[in-house]
Order: structure tokens, then sequence, then C-alpha cells
């Protein structure tokens, strides 16, 4: 059996259960790795939704960028993935396509808003998956769901061919069982070629600054816990810690200005669409919409502006240090029916607003709840691959990411 066919065979087995792929490619029995496609990135003849009910009919005409690189590279694209609506909000309860469920547990989220994809490798539906992430889209999914993610330096990889939520915050990052998996996809995606062999860093003699977020972020028992034993693994491993926090980084001021602009280009980008058909745009989105609209011009600006000077201050932040560690979510997948955590994107919102390469790494499992921990690498703007290679020797100390229990 290809490797395509065998996954094609597990997205028959498990999809309807996960409902993470939302619509497949005819089959083309590609020889490379076989990818899932978050469904706001165009595929040529599939819907290209961004998981709105309005742009259920919509057909992309050709490939985005990084889907036409992926095919040249010799990668299979089986289809399309379920995500949060318009890729605003982190749990991929979709009202319009279906709730995708974490293969670590029914009825918990796979985070968002790229959680199709997370839940995707986690299932070993596909080898590699696309997302999009804005404050942190590609690496919470990965972090709930138990694999690895990557989100490139600002620019690395081309937006077009993707419905923006926000034109000036999205990236497009791979989501991959293993941290070769996304060193491979990002070489094909950002155009450098075929890639070097991947070499992970030696965790001996590097310098890590450790970001907990000092109390003002609270930690719940289970990602504390992870923070603490990882910390003590590094050292032993003959790695300097050193404690460190983001310059000029205010956690509730930067989660609201990134929010803001989210909110105000996404209205750019669907008012008409909206204006013609509201009922396509479930209740929740159309406010977060309108309040967008109606912000003044000096609010959206200060915005901005805030979030240039978190940019503009963040190379004082690698000073002395290799790379930066944090936790990538403040807490574990967590039930639909709780409420979605206002904290979820404090970690990774920074490299999103700073530019910067930042890597989710699966660092284990929580032995009360048997849910996946994560830890995020954070890299200086354009150290991809040298963020990659210490994610690379995390992913050695930690051990690769497992299947969940029942789909091995």
């Amino acid at each position: 059996m290809t490797r395509e066919a065998a996954c094609r065979a597990r997205i028959e087995w498990l999809n309807p259960s996960i409902n993470a792929f939302l619509d497949l490619t005819e089959p083309v029995d590609s020889a490379g790795p076989c990818y899932g496609v978050k469904s706001n990135i165009a595929v040529a003849g599939l819907p290209w939704t961004a998981g709105i009910g309005a742009l259920s009919g919509q057909i992309a005409e050709g490939d985005a960028t990084v889907v036409r690189r992926i095919r040249a590279a010799g990668g299979g694209i089986l289809g399309t993935l379920n995500m949060h609506e318009a890729a605003l909000g982190a749990t991929t309860d979709n009202p319009h396509f279906g709730r995708t469920h974490n293969p670590w547990k029914h009825g918990y989220t796979p985070g968002g808003s790229s959680g199709g994809s997370g839940a995707a490798v986690a299932a070993g539906l596909c080898d590699v998956a696309l997302g999009s992430d804005t404050m942190g889209s590609v690496r919470i999914p990965a972090a709930y769901c138990g694999v690895q993610g990557h989100k490139p330096t600002t620019g690395l990889v081309p937006n077009d061919g993707v419905i923006a939520l926000s034109y000036t915050y999205d990236h497009v990052g791979p989501i991959a069982r293993r941290v070769e998996g996304l060193w491979t996809s990002l070489h094909v995606m950002a155009g450098w070629g075929a890639p070097a062999p991947f070499v992970p860093k030696a965790l001996s003699g590097l310098r890590i600054g450790v970001w907990h977020g000092n109390g003002e972020v609270t930690l719940t028992q289970a990602v504390a816990t992870g923070l603490e034993v990882t910390c003590q693994r590094l050292r032993d491993a003959g790695a300097d810690l050193v404690e460190v926090t983001p310059p000029h980084y205010e956690y509730g001021r930067s989660r609201l200005a990134g929010l803001l602009v989210c909110e105000f280009e996404a209205n750019r980008v669907h008012a008409e669409r909206l204006a013609e058909n509201p009922e396509g745009f479930s209740e929740g989105f159309r406010k977060l919409l309108a309040w967008g609209a109606r912000q003044p011009a000096e609010r959206v600006e200060a915005a901005y502006a805030y979030l240039r000077s978190i940019r503009a201050a963040a190379p004082a932040a690698f000073d002395g240090v290799d790379a930066i560690i944090a936790p990538t979510a403040p807490q574990t997948a967590f039930s639909f029916d709780e409420p979605a955590p206002a904290n979820q994107a404090d970690f990774t919102a920074w490299a999103d607003f700073a530019a910067l390469p930042a890597t989710a790494v699966f660092s284990g499992l929580d032995a009360a709840s048997g849910l996946p921990t994560s830890l995020q690498v954070i890299g200086p703007e354009g150290s991809d691959r040298e963020t990659l290679e210490i994610a690379g020797a995390f992913e050695a100390l930690f051990g690769a990411p497992p299947l969940p229990p029942g789909l091995e």
C-alpha cells in the first residue's frame, strides 16, 4: 500500500469521528509526503471557505503558492481541513462545518484556529498539515494535539492564496509529527529548494532563556510541572538556563491590540460578502466584525503602533541567549463544554507581533489527564533553521510524539 493510500484509509476510518478533513482531492499516488491543507488556503478544485458558511460554494480556481510548491516538490495534497470560523478563535468548534475533536480525547478541543490541521497530524491522517498562525493558531493546535508546529519568520512563506484574518500578522506554517517534517516542509514552502540534512543542535553549551510569565500568566498544574521538569532535564543535558521576559510585551494590552487589529482587518476582508449574505456568518463572528468596523481610527492606529513597538524591542530579548523557551499554551486541551481561556495565546502571540520564528514541541503527557504538554522554542528574527535545530534537540530529549491510544 502506498503512503497516500494508507493516509486515505486512515481518513476513511477515523475522520467521521474526528472531523478534521472536509474535502478530498482525487488520488494521485504521489511518492512524497501527504499533506492536508487548512481550508483558508486555496487548493485548486476544492471549496475554499476559511470555515465560513457564506463561502461554502466558493471553489478555488488555482493553488496557493505554498500548495503549488508542495506539489512541485513531489508532495501529495489529500484535501482541506476544518478550522475555526474565519481563523478568529482557538477551539475549532465551527458552526458551519462542525467541531473537530481532539484525537487524544473526544469532546475536547484540538485548539485553533488550525484545529483540523493539528488533529489530522495527531491521528496520522496525513504526514504534514498546513495551518495559519496569527496569534498562535499553528502552535496551539500542535500543543493540544501532541505534535510539532512551526510559525515562520514574518514574510518567509508567501500568503497569496490565503483568505486573510489579518493581512498584517497571518503566517502560513506546517504541523508535523516530527521536527524533521517541519524542516523539510519549510524548505519547500519558503522556496529554499532541496533541504539540507536535518541535524539537531547539541544541548550542551546552549544558553537558553526561560520565559514563564512571572506569575502574570496563570499556568495549569500540568503545564507548570511540565516546565519545571523540562528545565531540570535541560540543565542535566548541559544547557545554561536564565530567566527572560520579552521587553515591552504586556499580556492584556498585547492581547487586546492583536484582537482589535484582527477584527478591524477581518472586517475589511469580509465586509462585502457579509453585506450580501449575513446569515452565512455566525452571530458571534458578525459581532466581532461589527466591533472592528466601528473602532475609531486613532484607536486602531494606537494598536498598530503598540504592536510595532513590540517588534522593535524584541531583539533585546535575545541578548546573551541562543533561544527562548516558554510553554506553548498555559493549559492543555480542554472540553468543548468549558469556556475558552482568555490567555490561550499569551505565550504564542509575541512571535507573531515580533516577526520571530517559533516551534511548538511535544514535551510529554500529563500524568493526571493523559493529555499532551508542549514547549515552545523561539528564535531571533530570521533564525528559522537554528530554531528548528534546537527544537530537534528538544524532540530527542522528550521523545517523538506518540499516536493517541487506540489509534496506533
